[in-house]
């Protein structure tokens, strides 16, 4: 019987089994950074929520202490009173009698008829306006010019500016007519020609021109509680004091009263706003950082200082000013929840109205420590959640750099791997020839 060596080789399935132990090698680091990223990601969208809801609080904050700073006016007209009124943060609350006795207008000069297309002369308008005069153009105009050429070069020359010219078509032929931009006695035109044909002279104003006057320039005339202001518009400002008329209608020898009143209609806006930010603030701290024991999960940053720190500051401004806010009708329950009592702020603004710029003014006692606060924390160089959020982000930066290391680690460790392997099947296929060799030398001595 013959005797022989098997030779079958190793039968290893190299990479199969340098991937299963790269995997068992890389697994456990790769585990730890991703769950180190992980919470880092979490950490940073839960600043970035606290920094939103803090944003709004800010922005809220400031419209609150603008309309504490600056009170707000409502004017009060009755209706076909031939005026309207608005009021600013220096109106003073109280009635006035208000009579429109003229408005202003822009005075109107027309031509004498043409027939349509008429040729009417060559030469240069010269249209002056303003109180001095100082203001003008000039239309050069060459033979065989029209009413609608000549109103053409006038608009295009004065580009809106003191003067515009149109054709009118009546019954009676085509009128060249010029407008004043400008209400008032002070923006009357003053039109010449020179030069050409002599046939423009019928259409200046001056001595010997041919324009007739249809509108009158007219400064407005209102009275408010006998005192009298001329005005060369429609809008006159300061009569009644931080209250600006846009007269409408002329209505002499008939008052009408204006009542000008406070007006917290915004502020309280402003302040119910400021309320719904605070408590969303304070609902995003404690969203993010909340522990339930029950399944014992923590929270993005539960046991966080600074969510501790913004929580007992928040808290601490409220109870350093809780009587002064309580007063104006603003108070936080024993859950933290802030609420606001209208009806009680409208009492204490009645019986004090400066009230509200103390405690809430830019410069107020709540309102300046809490912009303060918040400009601590939100500053875009040096905010503690700016810094917090750069410090995170960092981390998440270091463990992309701990993964790729890890990559070029396992990349070294799958080529040792799979040298040694296949230095061994060479090794095992070099053996298994020998012994091929061996067997054969056995067969032959048989």
């Amino acid at each position: 019987m013959a005797n022989s060596i098997s030779a079958s080789g190793s039968g290893l399935d190299i990479p199969t089994l340098v991937s299963q132990l790269v995997s068992a090698a890389r697994t456990p680091t790769e585990k730890r950074i991703n769950t180190a990223g992980t919470t880092a990601n979490a950490k940073l969208s839960a600043i970035g929520q606290i920094k939103s809801a803090m944003t709004t609080l800010q922005g809220a904050l400031e419209k609150m202490s603008a309309g504490a700073d600056a009170p707000s006016f409502k004017a009060t007209v009755p209706s076909a009173a031939g005026f309207t009124a608005s009021a600013t943060s220096k109106a003073v609350a109280g009635d006035y009698s208000v009579e429109v006795v003229r408005l202003a207008t822009a005075q109107k000069l027309s031509s004498a008829a043409y027939a349509k297309d008429a040729k009417v002369g060559s030469g240069t308008l010269s249209i002056a306006w303003g109180a001095g005069k100082d203001d003008s153009v000039k239309v050069t105009l060459g033979t065989g010019a029209t009413l609608t050429d000549i109103a053409a070069a006038v608009n295009a020359a004065a580009g809106g500016k003191g003067v515009t010219a149109s054709v009118v078509t009546a019954d009676d032929g085509q009128h060249l007519v010029f407008s004043a931009t400008a209400t008032g006695s002070a923006a009357t035109l003053a039109i010449g020609a020179s030069g050409g044909d002599g046939g423009l002279v019928a259409l200046t104003n001056g001595a010997g021109g041919g324009l007739t006057q249809t509108v009158a320039a007219t400064d407005a005339l209102v009275r408010v509680d006998g005192f009298e202001r001329t005005s060369s518009s429609n809008t006159v400002s300061d009569l009644v004091p931080g209250v600006s008329l846009a007269l409408t209608k002329a209505a002499p020898g008939s008052s009408y009263t204006l009542n000008i009143a406070g007006d917290n209609s915004g502020l309280k806006s402003t302040i119910t706003a400021y309320v719904s930010a605070y408590n969303s603030v304070m609902g995003t701290l404690k969203a993010t950082s909340a522990y339930n024991s029950t399944t014992r999960t923590a929270s993005a940053l539960t046991g966080d200082s600074l969510v501790r720190t913004l929580q007992q500051t928040l808290r601490g401004q409220v109870s350093a000013n809780v009587t002064g806010l309580k007063d104006l009708g603003i108070a936080v329950d024993k859950n933290g929840v802030m609420s606001f009592d209208a009806a009680a702020f409208d009492e204490a603004v009645a019986a004090d109205p400066e009230s509200v710029k103390r405690l809430l003014g830019k410069e107020g006692l709540y309102g300046a420590s809490v912009d303060k606060l918040l400009d601590g924390h939100l500053d875009s160089i040096d905010g503690t959640l700016v810094l917090r959020t750069e410090s995170i982000n960092k981390q998440i930066s270091g463990l992309e750099d701990q993964l790729d290391k890890l990559d070029a680690r396992m990349s070294k460790l799958s080529d040792m791997y799979t040298a040694q392997f296949t230095a061994m099947e060479t090794m095992i296929v070099q053996m298994q020839g020998s012994a091929s060799s061996l067997n054969n030398l056995l067969s032959s001595s048989d």
